[in-house]
């Protein structure tokens, strides 16, 4: 007999789509929600658990305020081998906070993997894929815009290389199982988030 567990809805979307805002709602509905992000910042942090590999790895990397995201990114940008090494000390990692996390809430009818790279890193599919469904946060072409570039430091030039690295809005939403607006009204967001998770309970 297979064990019980939560209905687990994969969250992702594209720079300046809103993903964040829409983590936030499912967590005021009581959704618990993983945040990938979260969990490689705190590994990486002050103090963090992986500090130790991560300085091993690729010594002059970390201190006292833990990761130097600056120099450690520019050892692993475009050095296939070197970032490799490097996801091979994180992902084990995220993936055990992960299972943590599931432990924890093992009773609860839905949960959240908030994963910005989810198609990206193919975390969708697989045997051993997790996820039962995905929900894709999107805005029009124009209002993503207008937010990245309204972001501290960044520039179109920036902006247009994080497009590139990752997978085009469209076809996000077209794998997706359910797609959130987030370029209309925030209480039309919200009432579309809060009716996604009334339905994906009531499946469960």
């Amino acid at each position: 007999m297979t064990a019980k567990r939560p209905f687990i809805l994969g969250l992702t979307g594209s720079i300046g789509m809103g993903k964040s805002a829409v983590a936030a709602m499912l967590a005021e509905l009581g959704v618990p929600v993983f945040d990938a992000d979260a969990a490689v910042h705190a590994l990486q942090g002050p103090g963090g658990a992986l500090l130790p590999a991560i300085e091993a790895a690729f010594p002059g990397t970390t201190g006292p305020a833990g990761v130097d995201r600056a120099r450690l990114g520019a050892l692993v940008f475009g050095d296939a081998p070197a970032l490799a090494r490097l996801e091979g000390i994180v992902h084990p990692a995220v993936a055990d906070l992960r299972e943590e996390f599931l432990a924890r809430h093992a009773d609860a009818p839905l949960v959240v993997f908030d994963i910005p790279l989810l198609f990206e890193k193919g975390h969708d599919k697989g045997p051993d894929s997790p996820i039962d469904a995905v929900a894709v946060v999107s805005a029009p072409a124009e209002v993503q815009r207008a937010r990245v570039l309204a972001r501290p430091g960044m520039t179109m030039e920036k902006f247009e290389h994080i497009l590139r690295l990752q997978v085009p809005d469209a076809e996000k939403r077209a794998r997706a199982n359910h797609v959130i607006d987030t370029g209309c009204a925030l209480a039309e967001t919200r009432a579309a988030v809060a009716a996604l998770v009334a339905a994906l309970r009531s499946e469960k």
